[in-house]
């Protein structure tokens, strides 16, 4: 991988072109970020496995759960998502069942990071595979901005790569045991 910027980790440049809901939830200058992965399951499952975060983070245990392993398995209910629900350090402000979540980091989050919105999204190629995306959009104003831009950046594409890949990993496996029972 380049050392060049943190804006994008896999997303083709027509997913980076496109508006996503968390683009209108901040105000002033700022920065999108966006990591997307090709997903062999039907989008129904991988929004299923996407939902997962609403339980645990699913990236690196040991730093962002605590040490505590994040399920293996789906659990019942977490993808009834709504609006006011809490994702990892978000507050959902709107949901689109079946293909995306999208909130804004609540207050006690936003005094670590400041303002933070995301967009996490399923997208079907056909019916067996998917893209699962997440676009990250943090203000980038004055010098303090642009430092919690790249630090931000750097930090979310290192645990955003390990989150999607985890997912997509479960994913892959749970559409794999499907097909062959």
């Amino acid at each position: 991988m380049p050392f060049g910027s943190p804006a994008n980790w896999g997303a083709t440049p027509d997913e980076r072109r496109r508006a996503q809901p968390a683009d209108t939830l901040l105000d002033g200058p700022v920065a999108l970020f966006d990591r997307a992965v090709t997903v062999h399951a039907p989008a129904a499952l991988a929004y299923r496995w996407l939902c997962q975060i609403s339980v645990a983070p699913y990236s690196y245990d040991l730093l962002d759960n605590l040490g505590k392993r994040s399920p293996r398995t789906l659990t019942p209910g977490a993808d009834e998502r709504a609006p006011g629900d809490t994702l990892i350090v978000f507050e959902l402000t709107e949901v689109e069942r079946g293909h995306s979540l999208t909130g804004r980091t609540f207050a006690k989050s936003e005094n670590l990071f400041g303002p933070v919105a995301a967009t996490y999204s399923v997208e079907p190629i056909d019916e067996r595979s998917c893209r699962m995306l997440c676009r990250i959009v943090v203000t980038s104003q004055g010098f303090r901005g642009r430092l919690k831009e790249f630090l931000l950046g750097w930090g979310d594409l290192i645990m955003m790569r390990k989150q999607l890949l985890t997912l997509k990993k479960y994913a892959e496996r749970d559409a794999l045991a499907q097909r062959t029972s």
